[in-house]
């Protein structure tokens, strides 16, 4: 399965969502995102994962706040209070959902 992240940002400019759904697999959701001047997402019910297709961002995960950029890879668990913000024109983001609702729990090793 492959899928190419043009050909998914320009997907998602023919549907008048923020996201479009690409893949379904189990409990494997991925998407992509690009959000429209505000981030008006909330926490969601599953672990999450964003990886960065283009542009740049500033990111709100809790009370933690970072910078982002095409490539990076950001983590949020389930139910965290989370958004992007004075993110770029040409912003777009993989987010990738997983596992059960409530997150799974922590790995020791």
């Amino acid at each position: 399965m492959k899928i190419d992240k043009d050909q998914a940002v320009e997907a998602l400019r023919a549907v008048p969502d923020t996201f479009k759904t690409f893949f379904r697999h189990g409990t494997l959701s991925v998407e992509v995102y690009k959000p429209d001047k505000i981030d008006l997402q909330e926490p969601h019910d599953r672990d999450e994962v964003y990886v960065i297709i283009s542009g740049s961002s500033e990111f709100q995960n809790g009370k933690q706040k970072v910078k982002c950029k095409s490539g990076d890879f950001l983590f949020v668990p389930a139910y965290q209070d989370h958004r992007f913000f004075n993110f770029t024109d040409d912003f777009a983001t993989w987010v990738i959902f997983y596992g059960p609702e409530g997150g799974e729990s922590e790995s020791s090793s």
